[in-house]
């Protein structure tokens, strides 16, 4: 690709392409292989000007050299990247706001004032046959203000001012338009799968294959707790999948051969073997947008409240005018209060507030699923944390293994690692994990396997049956024994571990000591929550009593809860709510599921199990857990800004209207002003609510 360098300064490259024209593909295109880059920490590509910014590290020549070297036409980028960009959505809404400007001040200068007149009029007939309808259905409502002022204006020929309100309505509705658009996409985006692995069945072996290899007509098999990775027909197996990301429905439903599944459902039960039939990333995307467009969830109950408080204003409007007309016995004045109104402004400045703070959450690697769940993080007053993988960092690693069989300890891990790497939870990836590390090859050895939510695994070895999970589940559910001479042995555990238990036909043979060590940054975000008004923080684990006492004593929650299971976190949690307060539930495995669910905004972490994040309302990157707090921050700030502008709103509009009524103003400047302060206030809600990082 050839190129040339506009400005430079270390770390940081402006560069502009040498071609006519950029597409819109080419410059997501280009976006894409530079994010994909290690050494590039952010980049921007301007398709108008052909320009692309580069925030790279290391070496200089390194960037360039890569440059050099790019080819649209070579370019290996995945589908929904082209297809679900946003860029060309945001291009479009920026023309039309030139074109509409270039219009409306063109058509004062250039035009003739017969032929503006004329074409006003049509203009405001859309307006006025809106308002008829509204009647038509028994409903005093916004529609009817715009008609009544825009018809009024016409009818007395005053036609700068009637297009002038027409010109504001028009470019509030196109960023309002513009805003939700864009923060659905930017939602729907982060929803939208990244399955980058999935087991593939061959000659009735699985097999563990990259998912950009797969094709049409091959079968993948789904094991539970597993994201459903493509559009197919279920060939084999029977299971409950949780399809609440595509059609909002609560419960999960029934599939078994001959019924389709589709790409982005979770199976919360069971095992399903799937012949592909889609496998294009885009249809998961606009299968979301129209979930989320579609879907109450975006609403906040201060939006709810905005909207039918903005309705409800409007007879009250009309009544305000009727009543200044009969006291005044001026028309003027009587129009002056028709030209301002509260409801416009809250039915506009709201939602955008709402949606602005979605998006702004999304950009610190933040999903959240509506503006309800803001609003409940807002008001939260008691949080519940997860221990392993939440708390504690998600790359736990297996530090010892204790045999106490006839197996050695590279056979022990062999078996553990065989049956612990089909499901999506941290310390299965630690055994898995270390199998790897010490080369041990683990092919599907075993028979079924079968999950048991917050317990452990089972399946069949040499027709042996195999069990690997938690204390409660080997010792007391299986009924596993010790031999007599290891129990010095098991008494002697470390017990700074937590341990995974691997027995075989009731006998224990290996205990896997796993060190789970505490995310650096938990004891600051704890003591940042409690700084945002957080009252409460408690930590819940189905992990020893010991292991839990000492990491709740480091990171300084106000209780913990030790062995607990998936309907006792819950059950917590529907407690608390019954108490009175506000609660959010943060966790990232297939046991936090039922809490996450029950919790008035269930947050989960992203590297955790796929069938947590699909339940869950929000979804926070793993990386760094004071992200729960910078989400505190942001719905403080949003409801901080909701009611600043309630009292703006307000505010402005009552000073017009006495201004109007007092006939301090005319009609024309109370509705440019109106119509102004609502244009400014909605823009003022798009802003980010936090400083700058």
């Amino acid at each position: 690709m050839k190129f040339v360098i506009k400005h430079e300064i270390p770390g940081r490259l402006r560069i502009h392409l040498m071609q006519k024209k950029m597409t819109y593909a080419q410059a997501d295109t280009l976006c894409w292989f530079l994010e994909k880059q290690t050494y590039v920490t952010g980049s921007k590509v301007y398709e108008r000007t052909a320009d692309a910014v580069i925030c790279y590290t290391g070496d200089r020549e390194k960037v360039l050299g890569e440059l050099r070297g790019f080819c649209y036409e070579r370019a290996d980028v995945p589908e929904n990247v082209l297809a679900c960009s946003g860029r060309e959505m945001n291009a479009s809404f920026r023309e039309r706001l030139i074109a509409n400007v270039i219009l409306h001040y063109g058509g004062r200068l250039l035009v003739p004032d017969p032929i503006r007149k004329i074409w006003l009029t049509f203009k405001a007939l859309k307006f006025i046959w809106k308002g008829i309808r509204c009647l038509a259905k028994g409903r005093l409502e916004v529609p009817v203000l715009d008609a009544a002022a825009i018809g009024v204006s016409v009818a007395r020929g005053n036609f700068n001012m009637a297009g002038s309100v027409m010109f504001l309505l028009g470019i509030g509705e196109l960023l309002e338009d513009w805003t939700h658009k864009k923060s659905v996409g930017d939602l729907a985006r982060s929803m939208s799968m990244n399955v980058k692995k999935v087991w593939l069945k061959t000659d009735d072996q699985e097999v563990l294959a990259d998912a950009s290899k797969v094709r049409p007509g091959d079968r993948v098999v789904v094991h539970m707790g597993n994201v459903i990775p493509f559009d197919g027909e279920v060939s084999a197996g029977e299971g409950m999948v949780n399809q609440a990301s595509l059609t909002g429905e609560p419960l999960p439903v029934q599939r078994n051969a001959g019924k389709m599944v589709y790409a982005g459902t979770v199976l919360e039960e069971g095992e399903l073997e799937i012949v592909v039939r889609a496998v294009s990333g885009s249809t998961r995307f606009e299968k979301i947008v129209t979930m989320i467009e579609e879907s109450e969830k975006l609403k906040s109950n201060l939006e709810s409240k905005a909207e039918h408080l903005a309705d409800r204003l409007v007879p009250y409007t009309l009544l305000g005018t009727g009543i200044v007309g009969l006291i005044t016995r001026n028309f003027t004045k009587a129009l002056s209060v028709l030209m301002v109104d509260f409801s416009c402004a809250l039915k506009l400045a709201m939602p955008i507030t709402v949606l602005s703070a979605i998006r702004e959450a999304g950009q610190y690697g933040i999903t959240v699923k509506g503006g309800k769940y803001l609003e409940a993080v807002a008001e939260a007053d008691t949080v519940v944390f997860d221990k392993t993988g939440t708390l504690t960092k998600a790359k736990p690693t297996v530090k010892q293994v204790v045999v106490f069989g006839d197996y050695p300890k590279e056979e022990a891990l062999r078996m553990a690692a065989c049956l612990e790497e089909h499901f999506p939870h941290s310390m299965a990836k630690a055994v898995v994990d270390a199998a790897k590390k010490r080369n041990l090859r683990h092919e599907e050895m075993h028979s079924k396997v079968e999950y048991i939510v917050a317990h452990g695994v089972a399946s069949h070895i040499d027709g042996k049956k195999v069990v690997i999970g938690s204390s409660h589940f080997v010792f007391e559910d299986e009924g596993c024994t010790i031999r007599p001479k290891m129990q010095e042995r098991f008494n002697a555990l470390p017990d700074e571990y937590s341990h995974l238990y691997l027995a075989m036909e009731k006998e224990l043979i290996a205990v896997i000591c796993i060190e789970d060590p505490i995310r650096e940054e938990a004891a600051d975000m704890i003591r940042s929550l409690k700084a945002e008004g957080i009252k409460k923080v408690v930590m819940m684990t189905g992990d020893s009593e010991h292991t839990a006492a000492a990491v709740a004593k480091r990171v300084g929650v106000d209780a913990y809860y030790s062995e607990v299971l998936p309907e006792d976190k819950a059950r917590f949690v529907e407690q608390e709510k019954a108490a009175g307060r506000k609660v959010i539930m943060v966790g990232d495995g297939i046991n936090d599921s039922p809490a996450l669910s029950a919790a008035d905004a269930g947050a989960a972490i992203s590297d955790g199990a796929e069938l947590a994040r699909e339940i869950a309302d929000i979804t926070i990157a793993a990386e760094d857990l004071s992200a729960v707090v910078t989400l505190k921050r942001i719905a403080d700030a949003m409801m901080k800004r909701i009611r600043g502008n309630y009292r703006e709103i307000v505010s402005i509009n009552s000073a017009l209207i006495a201004m109007g009524v007092g006939g301090v103003i005319p009609p024309a400047a109370s509705a440019l002003l109106h119509n102004t302060s609502t244009l400014a206030i909605s823009l003022k809600s798009m802003r980010n609510l936090l400083p700058e990082r």
